[in-house]
């Protein structure tokens, strides 16, 4: 471990570190390259849901707004 470790140029403990992770959670890890975990694809999810409801909440408001004024 300490032999890759120097050859990579980083810690031993990072390099423990990783090794333990790898261990724990296998290839889901370090996941990157867009693939996410299930807890961070649920968020983003999430996010993405909550901003779609914002933008159409916002419609709402300026329509009935609209049609407020129309009616006067």
């Amino acid at each position: 471990m300490a032999e890759v470790a120097d050859a990579l140029g980083i810690s031993r403990n990072l390099l423990f570190k990783w090794k333990r992770e790898v261990g724990s959670s296998g290839a889901t890890a370090f996941p990157g390259n867009g693939n996410l975990n299930a807890v961070d694809e649920e968020l983003r999810r999430l996010r993405r849901d909550l901003a779609i409801a914002v933008q159409e909440r916002d419609i709402l408001k300026k329509a009935v707004a609209f049609f407020a004024k129309a009616k006067n």
